[in-house]
């Protein structure tokens, strides 16, 4: 099946009998730099040697190609591409809603939720929604964001300041330690203790 227009450029990593160039600059297994050669070479020199014809660039002219085992190859880039995906941090933004004529146990309520958000090491979106009349009162809603960020400064600092945004006004706050993990320092301390 030839390629058409438009269809998707593979991307998958050309070997042995699938370089159609005439021409390589061939590396060698223990990366020596053998030059350049014809493709039929190459492709016999990796035959005696047990390994693969692996092109490793393809833009450059003529295209790099290493004699290595492909198999072995692929294993380890899958392995590198897993570890940077667990040291990744996934930043994970939560919501808490208010209302501007909020009852003191209520903002209370929703403080402990924020705090326990940071602490977690999440941001936190703080949405202050405004029904009818309250719309032509925002400075509540701004002078309520301001409280819960000076409640909370000595977990988080304010990421984004309020802003107005139609009938709601947003403000985003963002942890300023690590996130806290307990769980596993709890358990160590139990284990410890002698049975009597």
């Amino acid at each position: 099946m030839t390629a058409q227009r438009g269809d998707p450029i593979s991307t998958e990593t050309r070997i042995n009998d699938r370089i159609r160039v005439p021409e390589v600059r061939l590396v060698g297994p223990n990366g020596e730099q053998v030059g350049i050669v014809r493709i039929e070479d190459a492709l016999r020199l990796a035959q005696e040697a047990e390994l693969d014809l692996v092109e490793v660039a393809a833009q450059a002219r003529p295209p790099v190609c290493k004699l290595m085992d492909y198999g072995k190859f692929k294993y380890e880039s899958a392995q590198k591409a897993r570890e940077s995906r667990r040291n990744q941090q996934l930043t994970v933004i939560k919501e808490q809603k208010l209302r501007p004529k909020i009852d003191t146990h209520d903002y209370e309520t929703k403080k402990r939720n924020v705090v326990r958000f940071l602490e977690g090491g999440n941001k936190v979106k703080v949405t202050i929604m405004f029904r009818g009349r309250e719309q032509s009162r925002p400075e509540l809603g701004y002078r309520l964001l301001q409280r819960l960020a000076e409640d909370v400064q000595e977990l988080g600092t304010v990421e984004a300041a309020p802003k107005q945004d139609g009938r709601n006004m947003t403000m985003v706050l963002a942890p300023t330690k690590k996130p806290v993990k307990r769980p596993a320092a709890q358990q160590a301390p139990a284990e410890a203790e002698p049975q009597a």
